[in-house]
């Protein structure tokens, strides 16, 4: 365990995620589970069903919001007005960062993280009042689009007022004081989840989110480092309410059985990112592939992405890690059978690292990836084989001259198919397709012109090119 406490505290999260995936079960529980709450956990993986994910997940992309840096008032009024542009861009689920109020106790920089939580049933007044954000909700429901909130189960602000009206909620050290998660977790004190009445507050919590805000689901910030049998109870209670869909910052296939609809997939972006420097080939793609088709529930969703907000702010850019791959590499996340996660500027070409404790605000502008994204993201609607899920196809690798460099594949379901190549180098290239997976007539997504395919057709992709085609 020694390797895991150590991605713990260098905060890399996707790292830690990948690891945990090729751990033995009982070491996967967070560090601070209990030998009773290893038990529960044991248990529901031996009675366990796959959650039914909502109707309109199944066609869904997601959309990561930070509001603080989305306008100049960095408010959900402003936010509000963003809206038909997104609903045309073809976003489904808003996922709103944390609306909490911050911690000022051992804040980090001026504005603090989103993810230092001081009060779980309340709305930080820099974006605007509860009204406000329920008023948001409504208009984002009345356009067909949903709302999914960040949830911190984890650990909470200093200055919470839990810390004082419930000090045994929380882990202390040897010498009884209160710890953050993580050491570099400076502004946060870690919850101690072996406390009933905690687990009790906390899915009240998010049903008063739920039943007050009428919000569609969350994503669980760390999820893997809360008892699993807790997201299992909360979701439970949660659907009480209404429908849910739940995503799990985590990479481990038990999160998904009875809690989460969705995990990241962690371990597939840090090959693209290694694909784009040359360091990993598309045998690393397939393998990765192969890898979660064994490890995941055949229904579990996958969110796949380029960047999101621990990306940018703390490992570079799309530009800076993928560089003239970043359409190529936007391409296969809205083509493999996952979801497709799009953050706050990414579709303008979101071009610098945002502050993350700061004021740091998004120039919005007109960009040729609002055209990109917005063809992919009507095609995954309108063709079934790009669903998500069971809902979609199995991807069915189409075989060619360079397996280094090019990563082709199809998926088909019921009268759909579409066929993706990607030239994942900086290279041009023309190869011949093997096999009979990708044999038919098309028409290309980006451009309408018909194209026949069938065992040895030759395709030419410049640097970095991509084709879509479907039938």
């Amino acid at each position: 365990m020694n390797a895991i406490r150590w991605l713990r505290e260098t905060r890399n999260a996707a790292a830690l995620a990948v690891l945990l995936l090729f751990v033995p079960p009982l070491a996967t529980s967070c560090a601070k589970e209990t030998s009773d709450s290893s038990a529960r956990n044991s248990a529901l993986r031996r009675d366990s069903s796959t959650v039914v994910h909502p109707e309109w997940s199944r066609t869904a992309c997601i959309y990561e919001v930070n509001v603080r840096q989305y306008s100049p008032g960095g408010t959900f009024t402003e936010f509000e007005t963003h809206l038909p542009r997104l609903k045309e861009l073809g976003v489904d689920i808003l996922w709103f960062m944390p609306i909490h109020p911050i911690g000022e106790k051992n804040r980090k920089g001026a504005l603090g993280s989103y993810y230092s939580v001081k009060d779980y049933q309340a709305v930080n007044p820099e974006f605007g009042t509860l009204a406000e954000f329920k008023a948001l909700v409504s208009r984002i429901h009345d356009m067909g689009m949903y709302v999914i909130i960040d949830w911190v189960a984890n650990h909470t602000a200093w200055d919470n007022p839990l810390v004082t009206e419930h000090p045994e909620w929380f882990t202390r050290d040897a010498e009884g004081n209160l710890t953050p998660p993580v050491p570099d977790w400076s502004d946060v004190v870690d919850l101690d989840f072996d406390h009933p009445e905690l687990r009790a507050f906390m899915v009240e919590a998010m049903k008063f989110w739920v039943a007050e805000a009428d919000v569609d689901g969350f994503r669980c910030d760390v999820a893997g480092m809360v008892p699993l049998d807790f997201w299992v109870e909360a979701r439970r209670e949660l659907e009480t309410v209404k429908p849910v869909f739940m995503l799990a910052e985590w990479e481990s296939p038990k999160a998904h059985g009875e809690a989460f609809d969705m995990t990241y997939a962690w371990r597939m972006h840090g090959i693209m990112n290694a694909t784009a420097l040359g360091k990993n080939t598309v045998a690393d793609i397939d393998a990765c592939l192969r890898s979660d088709a064994r490890a995941y529930p055949d229904d579990a969703y996958r969110m796949y992405f380029t960047t999101n907000h621990d990306e940018n702010s703390w490992n570079g850019t799309v530009h800076e890690r993928l560089g003239d791959g970043a359409r190529a590499f936007a391409v296969l996340t809205c083509t493999l059978n996952g979801m497709p996660l799009i953050y706050s500027g990414q579709e303008v070409g979101l071009n610098k690292r945002l502050a993350f404790f700061e004021k740091d605000e998004i120039k919005w502008r007109a960009h040729e990836l609002e055209d990109l994204y917005s063809t992919l993201l009507r095609l995954r609607k309108s063709d079934r084989a790009l669903w998500n899920g069971t809902s979609g196809g199995p991807v069915v690798r189409v075989p060619t001259t360079d397996n280094r460099n090019v990563f082709a594949f199809v998926r088909e379901k019921d009268d759909d198919k579409a066929f993706v190549a990607l030239n994942l180098s900086p290279e041009r290239t023309e190869v011949m397709l093997r096999g009979s997976a990708c044999a038919g007539d098309y028409a290309d997504a980006f451009t309408g012109r018909e194209a026949t395919f069938s065992q040895g057709s030759s395709l030419a992709l410049e640097p970095w090119g991509y084709r879509v085609y479907v039938k």
